[in-house]
């Protein structure tokens, strides 16, 4: 239910045909379709919606979990840089 165009650098745009929004992948189509459009949907569609959006949490929950690592490594490794440089 998507129309797919070509932007003219060679990528792929597909195209919402109830607002006529681009997007560069079908997952943020269904994304956007399901959010912005949840009347207009069929049951498949919203199926997809479903997948999408879990698939979309899911990857957010591991973002936000390297990113706490990545702080906590961050600040403990200028706590010992500090205690071995300031004293």
């Amino acid at each position: 239910m998507s129309d797919t165009r070509n932007d003219g650098n060679g990528l792929d745009r597909h195209v919402c045909e109830r607002c006529g929004d681009a997007y560069p992948s079908a997952r943020l189509l269904t994304l956007h379709r399901g959010a912005r459009h949840p009347d207009d949907l069929t049951a498949d569609e919203v199926e997809a919606y479903r997948e999408a959006y879990y698939d979309e949490e899911r990857e957010l929950k591991s973002f936000r979990i390297r990113a706490l690592g990545v702080l906590v490594l961050l600040y403990f490794g200028f706590l010992i840089l500090f205690i071995l440089f300031a004293s």
